[in-house]
């Protein structure tokens, strides 16, 4: 049995059940059933709109968004599938802070769930800079199933690495 390399951290019984359907053959079929769609966000433009619905929505207070954009340059082989930057400049007698988030473009052809889930995931930095218990708490509040969406993510990256 090969190793899952998305799901390590998961329990034997979920790799299980992975792996069942890999051996059936089933892997994308489970996939396009649970999310049969495609989001319509395509452009920089677009992705810079949905996330400042999404910042508006749930962290008022939270610094702005000075730009949001696929990058083509994020992929698995770095294991980043979003970033958030904060670049601080000094202009004049002044210091600037821009803040940044990348989207991988895989996200482009994903389920809008996904895409959602990425994008709540690198605002949620914005408030918590490390992955610990408030962080996913407010992951959870901004997107209620956020763990099962991540879940399924993983199981999303393991099929296209099958194809």
């Amino acid at each position: 049995m090969t190793a899952l390399k998305y799901l390590q951290a998961y329990p034997a019984a979920l790799q299980q059940q992975v792996h069942q359907l890999i051996e059936q053959d089933r892997l994308g079929e489970y996939l396009s059933q649970r999310y049969p769609d495609k989001h319509a966000v395509q452009s920089d433009k677009a992705l810079y709109s949905y996330a400042l619905e999404l910042k508006q929505e749930y962290l008022r207070n939270a610094p702005a968004i000075d730009k949001v954009l696929f990058d083509n340059r994020l992929d698995l082989t770095h294991r980043a599938l979003g970033l958030h930057t904060a670049i601080s400049r000094v202009q004049g007698g002044k210091l600037k802070a821009k803040k940044e988030i990348r989207i991988a473009s895989l996200f482009k052809e994903a389920a809008p769930q996904f895409l959602k889930m990425i994008v709540v995931h690198e605002l949620a930095h914005f408030k918590e800079s490390d992955h610990n218990k408030a962080f996913y708490k407010l992951c959870e509040h901004m997107l209620p199933g956020y763990h099962q969406l991540e879940f399924d993510l993983r199981v999303y990256l393991t099929w296209r690495d099958m194809q």
